[in-house]
């Protein structure tokens, strides 16, 4: 069955680095890619471009590398740092699992060094609240989306346990390699070597996965359970 996954970051760039192979692999497999930036992650410019040059240019990128994958970018008009914590955006946020209808919600672990990125993660939290509940009276008819699953980040590591382990493909990790080559930070950020990060993470994850590569996602602590009828 044909699933669509809708991948929420704070900024443009964090879902294609932190489960970038795993929508690559997906979509080599017939699914549908949706990702989504709250902000631009515009004020981590290079010294050549101005912010909003820079802004616009990660937004080319997005558009790229979900089209590269055959999916859709969404880019919400909030500035980098500065994603408000307000039922506002938590609509939007809600408007858009109605319209596109994911079968999967990817977002950010709750805790992190960047104030973007644990705001993002209660907004995509309550937005997957609101877009189910029939009470919410929207354009769109309500629509539950499974989640929210929390990519491995870096920046995220404060109570982050890999729980979920999902392969990545051969083929999907060489899609992903060329499709985050279009994003500028990823290759040619100084202060951190991220492409080569994640290439190394999947890398190891799929190690502890018995596979060539995957990637690890965290879920609630109270969606953490097993239920069986006898050992």
């Amino acid at each position: 069955m044909k699933k669509t996954i809708m991948a929420i970051g704070g900024h443009i760039g964090d879902m294609e680095l932190t489960c970038g192979g795993v929508l690559a692999t997906m979509s080599l497999a017939g699914h549908q890619i949706i990702t989504v930036a709250l902000t631009g992650g515009e004020k981590g410019n290079p010294p050549h471009l101005d912010v909003a040059t820079y802004r616009k240019q990660k937004e080319d990128e997005a558009k790229t590398f979900a089209e590269m994958l055959g999916g859709i970018s969404v880019v919400l008009p909030y500035q980098d740092g500065e994603l408000p914590n307000d039922d506002k955006v938590r609509f939007e946020v809600c408007d858009l699992i109605r319209k596109y209808k994911p079968n999967i919600l990817i977002t950010h672990w709750k805790h992190s060094m960047h104030k973007d990125h644990e705001t993002t993660s209660k907004i995509v939290k309550d937005a997957q609240f609101y877009a189910g509940i029939p009470g919410f009276k929207r354009e769109n008819e309500p629509h539950f989306a499974a989640g929210p699953y929390y990519a491995e980040n870096w920046e995220d590591p404060e109570g982050f346990h890999p729980y979920l382990y999902v392969k990545v493909s051969e083929e999907g990790y060489k899609l992903w390699q060329k499709a985050i080559d279009t994003h500028w930070f990823a290759t040619q950020s100084k202060s951190f070597k991220y492409k080569e990060y994640y290439e190394a993470l999947m890398i190891v994850r799929g190690k502890e996965a018995r596979a060539l590569y995957a990637e690890a996602f965290d879920i609630e602590y109270t969606s953490k359970k097993i239920i069986r009828d006898s050992f």
